[in-house]
């Protein structure tokens, strides 16, 4: 494999998480790998409803830890939350003098929405559901003037090298399904590069977002935390799309309901907090009135009116799409495959297992989310630890010196075009992972799962690209397995209660998953 010495900080991904790092790696050089172009294709693009932050002048970090400790079910890392609470509102005056556009009132004030689980309004939104794509527009702009960051579109990372117990460099080809991979060695290795969403059929996830970054390091033999914790937001647009657009939670602050095909309010009966219970809470209601086939609905019409075509546009275009008109109609809606609490366990200054590889945003488990990540907490937990494993990196690979902004570009010898990974068997995999992994489990789906994994991988032929999807998947399943009990996000209908014994995170490495998994496979035939 051609090996291509970068003296940079390589950053995998392209999303807030890896832009914010790199702007505060300046002037130290970094290249990031980007499959796409530069914005598109990355989950915090497509956010929309905000960054959770205490700005309200009755609202305080203390009282955004307590709702992130109580929305996590037991295993929130408090001290986690209390740092990551406390440094929100900085991360949003920095935003904004970066030039993100947040929505403000007529004294000047940051007009702040109410999501599920918290407390009071403090989401800091964009153009009611544009947050994402404001942010990201606004640090994409940023990053073109900042000489020391060098990105490199449309190419794919693929594994991670480890010599002598440390990660040195980063197997990239063209995301086409590119030829022979190249090595890039650099002075750190940052993952950034999202969830697991995409793993499943029914997700609000970019395409390219299916768990290609967790597996990576879990191949490289990194430690993972939480895997079994997948978010499920209760309201994708079920318009058929794919991946199916969301309606953000934004919709339910704002006093929009729940309501079946018979127009019946159904979260009433569910949770004292009805529509702005929990998003698992909300989740689970959603997907038992879709197995019943009674087609839930969320119904903007009284609470929104008309309003909602100037103040939610993006939920206004994909039902449009559709051919809903949320002016006059209820809008149908599903749990889908949104947010992957577990990740790459790492530190409070986000180092991972492994010595030379650092993660930050959806790849990475912080221990802020627990077992279900409270509202419009994630593009906060990307801002702090991307800053965190700016400066972390930069003291440990640079010490005192002050960086080189003009390092040379980096110049990649790929091979463009080749074979691409089997459409049919990822398809197939995603299938799976909705049927057996998804909102609610049990032991026999889950063995099933593990099961017809291990035969799809033994079907991918070597290829990087899937091999590390079925990674993630194996370590979500397996997890899941070994989790017996019900908490947060995770669902178990043979074990419908939480066990208190095992309020904590979980930590699994790949080989004990793929143990497991053998053991099952072995049993089952």
């Amino acid at each position: 494999m051609p090996v291509v010495e970068t003296g940079r900080v390589i950053i995998v991904g392209a999303g807030l998480g890896a832009l914010y790092a790199a702007l505060h790696l300046a002037p130290h050089p970094v290249v990031m790998i980007s499959p796409e172009a530069l914005g598109q294709g990355a989950s915090s693009a497509w956010a929309q409803g905000g960054i959770a932050a205490a700005m309200a002048a009755g609202d305080s970090p203390a009282a955004h830890a307590a709702d992130t400790v109580r929305a996590g079910a037991g295993t929130v890392d408090a001290e986690v939350a209390a740092s990551v609470t406390a440094e929100a509102r900085a991360h949003i005056l920095e935003l904004t003098a970066l030039g993100t556009p947040f929505d403000r009132d007529a004294q000047g004030g940051y007009v702040l929405s109410r999501e599920a689980a918290h407390g009071l309004a403090r989401v800091v939104r964009v153009r009611g559901d544009q947050a994402g794509r404001e942010i990201m527009a606004a640090l994409i702009a940023e990053v073109a003037r900042t000489p020391s960051v060098q990105v490199l579109e449309g190419v794919m990372a693929e594994g991670l090298q480890v010599q002598a117990g440390r990660v040195t460099g980063v197997a990239v080809a063209a995301a086409d399904g590119g030829g022979a991979p190249v090595m890039l060695r650099g002075a750190a290795v940052l993952l950034a590069g999202g969830g697991s969403g995409g793993l499943y059929a029914l997700t609000t996830n970019p395409p390219r977002i299916r768990g290609q970054v967790i597996g990576m390091a879990a191949r490289a033999g990194a430690v993972i935390a939480d895997a079994e914790f997948v978010q499920f937001h209760p309201t994708a647009i079920d318009v058929g799309e794919d991946p199916a657009p969301l309606a953000t939670e934004a919709l339910r602050g704002e006093g929009a309901t729940l309501i079946n095909r018979d127009g019946v309010r159904f979260m009433q009966a569910v949770h004292r907090d009805a529509e702005l219970a929990p998003r698992d809470i909300v989740a689970r209601a959603i997907f038992a009135e879709t197995q019943a086939g009674r087609r839930p609905m969320l119904d903007t019409r009284a609470a929104i009116g008309a309003e909602i075509v100037d103040r939610f546009p993006a939920v206004v275009a994909a039902c449009q799409r559709g051919g809903i008109d949320p002016v006059t109609q209820p809008i149908p809606v599903a749990a889908a495959a949104h947010y992957h609490m577990g990740g790459i366990a790492v530190s409070s200054t986000g180092r991972s297992s492994l010595a030379g590889l650092w993660a930050c945003g959806e790849a990475s488990a912080t221990g802020l989310h627990g077992a279900n990540r409270l509202a419009s907490n994630g593009l906060l937990e990307a801002l702090v630890y991307g800053r965190r494993v700016a400066q972390d990196i930069a003291q440990d690979r640079f010490g005192q010196r002050s960086g080189d902004a003009v390092a040379p570009l980096v110049v990649l010898p790929l091979v463009r075009g080749g074979r691409r990974p089997d459409p049919d068997l990822i398809a197939q995999l995603r299938q799976l992972m909705t049927e057996h992994v998804g909102v609610v489990r049990d032991a026999a789906g889950l063995k099933t799962a593990l099961r017809r994994i291990a035969v799809l991988e033994a079907q991918a032929l070597g290829d990087a690209n899937v091999l590390n999807m079925t990674a993630t998947a194996t370590l979500i399943a397996a997890a899941a397995l070994l989790r017996e009990e019900s908490r947060g996000a995770h669902c178990r209908s043979d074990f419908p209660v939480a066990n208190p014994a095992l309020a904590r995170p979980s930590r699994l490495t790949l080989a004990e998953a793929l143990a497991l998994r053998q053991t099952i496979s072995e049993a089952l035939e």
